[in-house]
């Protein structure tokens, strides 16, 4: 698609918002207050730990499904890239049909195998399969293999907006779950059968996980390393990552439509002469997690898109062996639109990096409405 395309596609929704939507916008809430969440009752922890132990194999097998058109970036690299780094599983990504993987809001990747392929390899099926969110809820090819894996006793964790492809599925009737903030309405009427579940990040009930928005896929796949190799493990891990504690915790009234993110969202659209294009070296061995949620966060700013960029058009395989297809050939990048690296620090570290430099570009209610995206609890300044 050419820039020319985009910019006129964002003018027509600048004058459709324009026209008629300032009455709507005054009536949305402000900002909730912040609250203190309770600590996850002990009995609840164990609970999950004990529903996610593997159920087949002694060194579990993980399939992380995609479609090829659009499944979104974050769900798909972050349990990749957790689960490699922790080397307690087989992690394989999918892909409904042969070719790459068109990520969104950025990113293209070269999947493992197909659904057809993992089927001919392991008959008996994966022991967890994650579902990311997707452009569509209801592929056949990725419906059809979802209910054939729960059949074969897979664990199904649906991360983000994927509890929408599970529960249309029929993965998720009868089952305690929660979803994305924005998604949340949409699922409960939907699947009335579900039950919603709220200030929680994710949830375990049964043979059924389910997550909030992006950025809680790291807690899960923390929770699940914890299930298969032990607090120890886990811990270890999470140092590693950057991250001090994953418990389910979540202040869901945190996270809704309100009157400060649809004026930022506005505000940033009628700028759209100032739109960027901001571009990232691929590097051989980059982290996948690091790269995801960097571009992730720079792709909803509503000011800026970030584009990867190589020397040349091969995949390029990160620290954990994912291959990255560059979206553009290029020696250089100019430098007033060029990402920096996020190789240096830790997964989590290198996301509230992303965020101050995006409130640096843009302003902080920028970097807000991206963490809202992300439905990622932000730390207060200093911490």
């Amino acid at each position: 698609m050419s820039y020319r395309v985009v910019l006129w596609g964002i003018v027509g929704v600048v004058a459709v918002l324009a026209a008629g939507s300032a009455a709507w916008v005054f009536a949305l809430p402000p900002n909730p207050p912040a609250k203190v969440t309770a600590t996850i009752p002990e009995q609840e922890v164990e609970a999950a730990l004990t529903a996610l132990k593997p159920p087949k194999r002694q060194r579990p097998l993980v399939a992380i499904i995609g479609i090829n058109d659009a499944t979104e970036t974050t769900d798909y690299l972050m349990p990749y890239g957790i689960l490699r780094r922790a080397d307690v599983v087989d992690v394989m990504t999918l892909a409904t049909e042969p070719g790459p993987v068109a990520l969104y809001p950025a990113l293209k990747v070269e999947p493992n195998a197909t659904v057809t392929d993992f089927d001919a390899q392991h008959p008996t099926g994966a022991d967890y399969v994650i579902v990311p969110a997707m452009s569509r809820d209801d592929d056949p090819k990725a419906m059809a293999w979802l209910k054939a894996q729960a059949e074969k006793g897979a664990i199904i964790i649906a991360v983000c907006a994927g509890a929408k492809v599970a529960a249309a599925a029929g993965l998720l009737d009868g089952n305690l779950a929660t979803t994305h903030w924005y998604f949340a309405k949409e699922l409960r009427e939907k699947h009335p059968s579900i039950r919603y579940v709220a200030d929680r990040r994710f949830v375990v009930d049964g043979a059924r996980a389910t997550t909030t928005g992006i950025t809680a896929s790291m807690p899960m796949m923390l929770t699940l390393v914890e299930a298969i190799a032990g607090r120890g493990r886990a811990e270890a891990l999470a140092k590693d990552l950057g991250v001090v504690s994953w418990d389910a915790r979540h202040d869901s009234d945190a996270f809704k439509l309100t009157r400060p993110f649809a004026t930022t969202v506005l505000r940033n659209l009628f700028s759209f002469w100032q739109w960027e294009k901001l571009g990232i070296e691929l590097t051989p061995g980059m982290d996948e997690v690091s790269l995801a949620l960097s571009v992730d966060a720079w792709s909803r700013t509503y000011r800026s898109s970030a584009v990867t960029f190589a020397s040349a058009a091969g995949a390029l395989e990160s620290r954990n062996g994912m291959r990255i297809l560059p979206d553009e050939v290029a020696d250089s990048w100019p430098a007033e639109s060029r990402l920096p690296s996020i190789s240096e620090r830790p997964p989590a570290q290198a996301l509230d990096q992303t965020l101050r430099s995006i409130e640096s570009r843009y302003g902080r209610r920028t970097g807000a409405i991206v963490a809202m995206q992300l439905e990622y609890p932000r730390k207060p300044a200093g911490q």
